[in-house]
């Protein structure tokens, strides 16, 4: 179920609360008026700046194998093959319209808007928005790659004949009706996003579940035409035509991540392919009388921008248009830039892109990082006063996202398949607080992860929420390169900061437990001493090395105890060390776990009442 505690219900309201005056003043869609571009800025109807904070819904519309943790199945694409192989397409369609119907629903929306977001980006695949008889050819294709040119040349005539993108009730603008109608609701905008576009923008297939690599800027059919680019004109003009006058959608977002547009793979080395094709599809869509915001993404996965700045386009298409950064495991640093002007997911290059342009500018994908590194993008990006939107809402099993979606088992099983279902529900998912806190509230710290009152266990992994630090201490709390390794928690549960957490199977323990302590790192608590008095202590430990490690416990800087923790054996063995009684004072303070010898595991410390301090006696570990 999903977990939401009367802690973290206190939380939310004060997220509403605190974010009231930065995001509701003119974020709120009005009727009838779309945002426009006003020099560097997005501005409503009534003329007021909008910033969009948002949030993704990534893997929904189109899944990305690493979400749901597929292993070798690296696309969509593969995982509906790999399917195909013991199940009929029928059974495939239904499996998929279950998905759908329980990724994403009003809950989710409503919890979005319910903690201050104040957006939503869809992205989606363009064959939901195929008839269900011609999706079965791209299915062939899937599983037979000498059906594709079949494939295509059936979309060049589907197109030719009106028959593209343009049935009753196709599959994709249900999803989209729906989930817009959801965000109206709440006073969010939704961004339309083209995720996978035909033919697939690049070679990354997991992003856009490509059949061959870079098709979309190749392939082309008997009579010469580029088919793909075609297909991806038609799409947005039936979707310009639906929604051009709908005030709830910000902007349209044409194609997601286009990349590996080089010489090595056959292309310009300036973009020349790419501008084309933008080209062609601003002019599709206000061919349709609709004025949206239209956001260009830049090659090298939305940031690089040579030949695609306002003035290398149409006059008439330099209006309303929103440029886009993607920015993931790169420099927190104000000051960071890179020497091309035209690349500009670095802090000064997309503000100076911005003011020398006059065009607004949005980050439409940041995170899959640390805590840490969440907290100081999203600074520096509201100093700036550019928007964002994180990705992702769910991945499975994971603590970067919004909510993680516990473990299914196989995708490729029917009883994989049917607990995935049951598993991408709200209410079957574990909100990540600390991220939503890191997100929104990025300047705050020493905001206690869980209630916290002693006498009393507390769970070394409930250290308080905040900034590197404030809360907590760890030698690598953020991933800043692409080189660095992603394990900033290096045992990847519970949290998501740079303290290391790990499963434990000890019946005793706590589930989880911090670990891989490295000297001078430290996890802080805010408690309550609700009975003053003395306390017998107890922690729950293991040393899987062949020395001693010692931990130090101060209470408001002042050391409280000493636990010596000797080697328990390899593996997971654990001990309980009882430690001599203290005496701690009535209300709020601030508890450090200080590690001065490496080596220790921990996964909670008792605070027990007693009514006199029992003899004094050497720290002891005793198996229990």
């Amino acid at each position: 179920m999903i977990k939401i505690s009367r802690w973290s219900l206190v939380a939310r309201s004060s997220v509403a609360l605190l974010l009231g005056g930065l995001l509701s003043l003119g974020t709120r869609p009005a009727a009838g008026q779309l945002l426009r571009a006003q020099g560097p800025e997005m501005v409503n109807g009534r003329g007021e700046k909008v910033v969009l904070r948002g949030v993704n819904v990534g893997g929904w519309l189109l899944q990305e194998s690493y979400i749901l943790r597929t292993d070798s199945l690296n696309s969509q694409g593969q995982i509906q093959a790999a399917l195909l192989r013991t199940m009929s397409v029928q059974q495939v369609e239904d499996f998929y319209r279950q998905y759908r119907k329980n990724f994403v629903t009003k809950a989710d929306i409503d919890f979005l808007a319910d903690q201050g977001f104040n957006c939503v980006r869809v992205p989606f695949h363009y064959d939901l928005f195929l008839t269900s008889t011609q999706r079965r050819l791209r299915y062939k294709a899937l599983q037979d790659p000498a059906q594709l040119t079949a494939y295509a040349d059936s979309l060049a005539a589907w197109n030719d004949r009106g028959q593209l993108f343009t049935a009753q009730n196709l599959d994709g603008f249900r999803h989209l009706d729906e989930v817009i109608r959801w965000c109206q609701a709440r006073n969010l905008y939704v961004v339309l996003d083209l995720h996978a576009a035909p033919g697939g923008q690049g070679v990354d297939r997991n992003i856009n579940d490509n059949l061959v690599p870079l098709d979309l800027w190749k392939r082309r059919d008997a009579k010469g035409r580029l088919v793909y680019q075609d297909a991806t004109v038609q799409l947005w003009k039936q979707l310009a035509a639906r929604y051009r006058q709908n005030a709830s959608i910000a902007f349209y977002d044409l194609i997601n991540e286009p990349h590996g547009l080089t010489p090595q793979n056959g292309l310009s080395a300036d973009n020349q392919e790419l501008r084309a094709l933008y080209v062609r599809l601003l002019e599709a869509v206000r061919s349709q009388n609709d004025q949206h915001l239209l956001m260009l993404e830049g090659n090298g996965y939305g940031n690089e921008y040579t030949n695609l700045t306002p003035d290398k386009l149409p006059e008439p298409l330099r209006t309303n248009l929103v440029y886009n950064a993607h920015r993931y495991w790169c420099s927190n640093e104000p000051t960071s830039s890179d020497p091309n002007p035209n690349q500009i997911n670095t802090f000064q290059n997309l503000a100076a892109f911005r003011d020398k342009w006059q065009v607004p500018v949005w980050v439409g994908e940041t995170g899959e990082n640390a805590n840490e590194w969440f907290a100081a993008a999203v600074t520096e990006l509201n100093n700036l006063g550019i928007g964002w939107c994180h990705w992702n809402i769910k991945r499975v099993d994971a603590t970067t996202g919004i909510f993680s979606v516990p473990a299914y088992g196989s995708i490729l099983t029917s009883a994989g398949r049917k607990t995935l279902l049951r598993n991408v529900q709200v209410r079957h998912s574990k909100v990540n607080w600390d991220v939503v806190q890191a997100l929104l509230r990025p300047a705050e710290g020493g905001r206690a992860f869980a209630p916290q009152q002693l006498p009393g266990r507390l769970v070394a992994a409930d250290y308080d929420m905040g900034r590197a630090g404030s809360a907590y201490h760890d030698t690598y709390a953020q991933r800043t390169e692409f080189g660095q390794p992603e394990s900033w928690n290096q045992g990847r549960q519970y949290r998501n900061d740079g303290v290391d957490i790990s499963p434990v199977a000890d019946p005793k323990a706590h589930n989880v437990a911090v670990d891989m302590l490295e000297p001078n790192e430290w996890v802080q608590y805010s408690v309550e001493v609700t009975q003053p008095g003395f306390c017998q202590l107890q922690a729950r430990v293991a040393n899987a090395t062949a020395t001693v490690a010692r931990l130090q416990l101060l209470l408001d800087g002042q050391p409280l105890a000493e636990l010596v923790v000797p080697p328990t054996g390899p593996g997971d063995v654990w001990t309980t060390l009882t430690l001599p009684a203290k005496n701690l004072p009535a209300g709020a303070h601030q508890l450090r776990l200080v590690t001065k010898e490496p080596g220790a595991r921990i996964s909670w410390v008792l605070f027990e009442r007693v009514p006199l301090p029992k003899a004094s006696a050497p720290v002891s570990g005793t198996m229990q």
